[in-house]
């Protein structure tokens, strides 16, 4: 699926298991976000168990964007529903990065436009997402898109290698 972009050879798609290493080196580039990531080989068979739960389970999906064949970009969307709000549905976007040398090319808007309409036709009522209190270029870059900021976030960590 190519999404609408002003960069000619975006397309974003479903990730698959052999994108895991250059998911992981997205994370592991990031100095934000404190989730422990690492290219280590080491620690590539979590992220593998990691991606295969993510991939069985039908209402959780990563995808990535590939900018001329490379994976310049990724998020995750995990559809949810809760009783309040009379049932309603909601699509949460996670893990938004993208690639350091390509940021401001609108890699990361064509993402969230790419998640938002995925919202809609989903049949979502909202779109959420949750971003690292220290990343305020990225705040800033949500409102741009029309997110506004709504609920404080609290994170209780239960492993002492992450915070997520």
């Amino acid at each position: 699926m190519t999404v609408t972009s002003d960069l000619a050879g975006l397309l974003i798609r479903v990730a698959l298991r052999e994108d895991v290493p250059a998911l992981v080196a997205l994370f592991a580039d990031d100095a934000l976000g404190g989730h422990g990531d690492t290219a280590d080989p080491s620690a590539v068979r979590e992220y593998l168990v990691a991606f295969d739960w993510i991939a069985e389970n039908p209402t959780n999906t990563i995808f990535v964007a590939e900018l001329d064949g490379e994976v310049v970009g990724t998020f995750q969307t995990i559809l949810g529903r809760s009783l309040s709000g009379r049932g309603a549905t909601h699509l949460t976007v996670a893990a938004v990065q993208t690639r350091a040398d390509v940021r401001g090319r609108g890699i990361g808007a064509a993402m969230l436009r790419f998640a938002i309409e995925r919202a809609g036709a989903l049949g979502a009522s909202k779109v959420k997402l949750t971003s690292n209190a220290s990343r305020t270029d990225a705040h800033r870059f949500y409102r741009r898109l029309g997110f506004a900021q709504s609920h404080a976030g609290f994170t209780l960590s239960l492993r002492s290698e992450a915070s997520d």
